[in-house]
């Protein structure tokens, strides 16, 4: 068995967050005998039992030779297999259910929708094993009864994906293997509907737009994304953008994703010149529009302590329910901190204006 050449990878590969996910792609060595497709891969693949490669069948995450199959199709020499499925990390911490309130919008048996806080933390990193969004979600499914996923390390119950810390907004979470792997596929299908509203620094010219850029890693600040629009660095990203107010010195935008990369609205808003507002990462803590009178500067340092984090705010989710077929669609309201914020930039604007005339 030998894995394909990186030139051979399809667009399957491109879209998934690797740090969730893994993508293997697998060619059938020519005197392969003939054997059940999931007792191969559940032999081949570390760290994956017999059922998972089931599931991830049953949810059409697994391909040979671009079709789907069932689980008892039998590998032949010369098949490309194609396989997504989260990922499961070696090094998972010892972690403790904790009574961190959740926005629950909505919950069923096969998985649940949350309205995440600002400043909550998704899931654990080095040093940092209390007060995430997985400890809270613990403490939901071990007190209300809900099943973990089988087989999969507590690190990360039932997470498809993810948003950063100070941002907040809408997250779906599986309740089983099978809506996992359903919702990853749509995932790197792009059928997830997911936009998020922003406040950002300037005067957005165009009233909508698209950006499509790579998304790599900074090259001197490793704490950065950063956008290459020639594509030599990072992985393909687009964000679709629609103006919905404008403040003079910020403006409010809705951004659509079609891909998920990390940093993805930070970074591509930063590219075209309106970096995210108080996004301190990105510069954007900083007065990058306006006038210099203190006046003007003292009104800035009180929106930054309203919104003490980047105005970024995930608000509406939807996608197709791994079970029932049906698709589910939410919405949520932009939070105390984004609102009150907002509301600051459009009494201060009104006023500047009544005061010109």
């Amino acid at each position: 068995m030998k894995h394909l050449m990186e030139d051979q990878r399809d667009n399957w590969a491109e879209d998934l967050n690797e740090e969730l996910y893994k993508y293997e792609e697998l060619c059938i060595d020519p005197g392969q005998s003939s054997i059940r497709i999931d007792k191969f891969l559940s032999e081949k693949l570390e760290k994956t039992s017999r059922n998972r490669i089931q599931q991830a069948i049953i949810a059409g995450n697994i391909n040979v030779n671009g079709q789907s199959v069932k689980s008892n199709y039998k590998v032949r020499p010369g098949d490309k297999i194609a396989v997504v499925l989260p990922t499961h990390p070696d090094n998972v911490p010892n972690l403790s259910p904790e009574a961190i309130p959740l926005e629950i919008v909505y919950e069923d048996e096969d998985l649940l929708v949350i309205n995440k806080q600002p400043g909550l933390v998704v899931h654990p990193g080095v040093g940092n094993n209390s007060g995430t969004l997985v400890n809270a979600l613990l403490y939901h499914f071990q007190y209300h009864k809900l099943p973990v996923l089988k087989g999969n390390p507590v690190e990360r119950p039932g997470l498809v994906h993810r948003i950063d810390k100070d941002t907040s907004g809408l997250m779906v979470i599986a309740k089983s293997e099978y809506a996992m792997t359903h919702l990853a596929r749509q995932f790197y299908e792009h059928s997830i509907e997911r936009t998020y509203w922003a406040l950002v620094w300037g005067d957005v010219i165009q009233n909508s737009g698209t950006i499509n850029a790579h998304i790599g890693r900074h090259e001197k600040d490793r704490m950065q994304m950063q956008a290459y629009p020639d594509g030599s660095v990072g992985k393909e990203a687009i964000t679709h953008y629609e103006v919905l107010e404008r403040m003079y010195y910020v403006t409010l935008v809705k951004c659509r994703l079609e891909t998920g990369r990390t940093h993805q609205i930070r970074a591509h808003m930063k590219f075209i010149g309106h970096t995210l507002f108080n996004d301190a990462r990105y510069g954007g803590d900083k007065i990058l529009k306006g006038t210099i009178h203190q006046k003007y500067k003292l009104f800035v340092d009180k929106c930054f302590g309203l919104l003490p984090r980047q105005a970024l705010h995930a608000k509406t989710l939807g996608f197709i329910h791994p079970v029932t077929q049906k698709f589910l669609q939410f919405d949520s309201p932009l939070p105390d901190d984004f609102r009150i914020a907002t509301e600051e930039w459009r009494n201060y604007i009104a006023q500047r204006n009544s005061n010109t005339l």
